[in-house]
């Protein structure tokens, strides 16, 4: 029988829709015949509550992070939502009961905390509920009892559900999930060549996330200040004024490689030495997969700071405290092979590069 699976997230260009993109990549490797609809939750809410949402956490990043820092996994403000969260989610649904009714999908799988309460609250007593978590550790928006299966990190994220009260025999410890094309062997040289590139000199790969967010252009501006034997290859994502900026640079500095948002980060990490990155849950997933070394800098405040003690705990990674120190390390990294090869080894250890066709395996 033909399986039919909705796939929800939030936000273009995100996490969260890298991720739902990765796994409706696995289901279709796994179940070819599967019909798949994979959607922005925000599509099918009310357009009223969706910009409040949508502008606040924007707003509150920006203007006032500690505010988010409070409220983010805060049991006291968690349980006060919870009292009014089904009457939102009442309000907000109905577009998305009607798609349910229409597509009836055998699994739903979310990889965002807001549609997975809002289809734990409405879905079909026989459709299956799958969360898929895009951070290394969980918060308590994601604890519904219909969730039929937690897709987690780790085993320390595992035993925060549980302690949160989710039954231990509905939690799956099968990874992050990252597109299978990380699973593939990349023509190093012909991607170089693609890139007008030298083959034979290190790239350090600097990423903001899908919109470009951190102190870019200032780490930037202190890796030419050191003149490195290396090359630059900066992301900008949809952040088109960035864009601009870095298209200027590559012109007039030979070593630097400017893109917008593209789809072969799998092949700019295969070519590269080192990452610069805040610490989003799928960037850095990504990177252990292609066992390619972290520097962090500016995690945003909440889940992306856990994210950043969870990897920095491991080995994994190793943080600056701003933009100077990261283009220092980065320096002292190029130096120092061996160092850099311990890093490698603790995210083979690590990592878990099927995740996205495991969960392939749940629906």
């Amino acid at each position: 029988m033909r399986k039919r699976v909705l796939i929800m997230y939030i936000t273009p260009y995100s996490g969260h829709h890298q991720a739902a993109q990765a796994i409706e990549a696995g289901i279709k490797r796994v179940h070819p015949s599967a019909e798949i609809l994979n959607i922005d939750a925000f599509n099918y809410t009310n357009p009223i509550l969706e910009k409040i949402i949508s502008r606040s956490y924007i707003q509150i990043i920006k203007r006032k992070p500690e505010v988010w820092e409070y409220l983010y996994d805060n049991p006291v403000v968690f349980e006060k939502v919870k009292k009014w969260r089904q009457l939102v989610h009442r309000f907000n649904s109905p577009k998305l009961r009607h798609l349910l009714n229409n597509f009836k999908p055998d699994t739903i799988i979310c990889t965002q905390a807001f549609p997975c309460g809002m289809i734990a609250d409405c879905k079909p007593k026989d459709t299956k509920l799958i969360a898929t978590l895009t951070d290394y550790m969980p918060h308590s928006y994601w604890i519904n009892e219909n969730v039929d299966f937690y897709v987690v990190s780790s085993e320390e994220s595992k035993q925060k559900l549980m302690e949160g009260g989710v039954e231990e025999r509905k939690i799956k410890v099968l990874g992050i999930p990252v597109h299978p094309k990380f699973l593939e062997e990349v023509k190093k040289e012909k991607v170089c060549q693609e890139l007008n590139l030298d083959f034979h000199l290190p790239n350090i790969l600097i990423m903001g996330g899908g919109q470009g967010i951190g102190p870019i252009k200032t780490i930037i501006y202190l890796l030419a200040y050191l003149d490195l034997p290396s090359q630059i290859l900066a992301v900008a994502g949809t952040n088109r004024k960035l864009w601009k900026w870095l298209k200027k640079k590559e012109r007039g500095y030979g070593k630097i490689r400017a893109l917008g948002y593209t789809d072969n980060i799998h092949e700019l990490m295969s070519i590269s030495c080192l990452l610069i990155t805040k610490p989003g849950g799928i960037t850095t997933s990504e990177a252990m997969v292609k066992t390619l070394p972290l520097i962090i800098v500016s995690p945003l405040p909440g889940q992306e700071r856990k994210n950043a003690q969870f990897l920095l705990k491991r080995g994994v990674a190793l943080q600056a405290r701003n933009s100077k120190q990261a283009a220092v390390l980065a320096k002292r990294l190029l130096s120092k092979a061996r160092r850099l090869e311990e890093i490698r080894e603790k995210m083979r250890e690590l990592r878990k590069p099927r995740a996205a066709l495991e969960i392939a395996n749940l629906i």
